[in-house]
């Protein structure tokens, strides 16, 4: 068998209706939304950082889903489409039929807007996912590197990852108090790294900290998921100045300084 062999598993994408059963504001700048409904049934989250598509009430309050045209997606004539995001499940349980998705609170947009008033009984669109990244189990090391964005994948996959696994877990939050309580069964720690007041676009503080990781023996899988420009520079330092091989890299843009969705490997 190959080392360090990683898997893409595609999946039939399905569009949903689920509704909001519960609402917490678990830290100051992240609201914990758990999603239940019958369409939800057979929902697939095969691996941590998979993506699906949020679809948003628009200002009529109405869910105006697309149809996947030739130019890609496509609105009914004269309907106001809904806002659409990308985000990450948090966890689904499967026999509960609930979804949990973690949106962080920034004050501005339609996804953040709508889960800092959303209440039990709402409902919103989602689809997907598209597929899902396997990580291949048999690295010496795993570096989680993100930014409160990042904070459900890097959840996750601490719950998934095997008990023998040794992980290094860098976070970027706004303030102290946005600090989660995070568990393994593998052997991990995690270095929490405030803004106090910094925009999340033009901090370097993951950067920083990244340099700053000494290069253990043994081989070494480091997953990024931070504001775009910012991903692309941390992927660039491990590649070029540390010859880390791009396979054992997964850097994805969360978000654009711009205010628009990003997504990229």
């Amino acid at each position: 068998m190959t080392r360090h062999e990683h898997r893409m598993v595609r999946h039939t994408i399905v569009r949903r209706t689920i509704e909001v059963l519960s609402v917490k504001r678990i830290t100051p700048h992240m609201q914990r939304i758990v999603f239940g409904g019958d369409e939800l049934r057979g929902f697939v989250n095969a691996a941590p950082d998979d993506h699906v598509k949020l679809i948003f009430p628009n200002a009529h309050g109405e869910l105006v889903f697309p149809a996947l045209g030739p130019n890609g997606p496509e609105y009914p004539p004269g309907a106001l489409p809904s806002p659409m995001r990308d985000y990450t499940p948090r966890d689904y349980d499967a026999q509960r039929n609930e979804l949990i998705v973690d949106f962080v609170i920034h004050g501005d947009g339609p996804a953040s807007t709508w889960a800092e008033q959303a209440k039990p009984g709402q409902r919103i669109g989602i689809g997907g996912p598209r597929g899902s990244f396997i990580t291949a189990e048999d690295f010496d090391y795993y570096v989680l590197v993100g930014d409160e964005t990042a904070l459900p994948a890097i959840g996750r996959r601490l719950d998934d990852i095997h008990a023998t696994a040794r992980v290094k877990v860098l976070a970027e939050i706004p303030l102290l108090a946005d600090r989660q309580p995070l568990g393994s069964q593998a052997q991990f720690s995690v270095h929490w790294l405030e803004r106090d007041g910094v925009d999340g676009a033009s901090s370097d503080l993951l950067e920083r900290a990244l340099r700053e990781l000494p290069e253990w023996p043994g081989d070494t899988f480091y997953w990024i998921a931070a504001e775009s420009r910012r991903a692309r520079t941390m992927r660039k330092y491990l590649a070029e100045e540390r010859g880390v091989p791009k396979e054992w890299i997964r850097a994805t843009g969360y978000w654009q300084a711009d205010g628009t969705d990003d997504e990229e490997d």
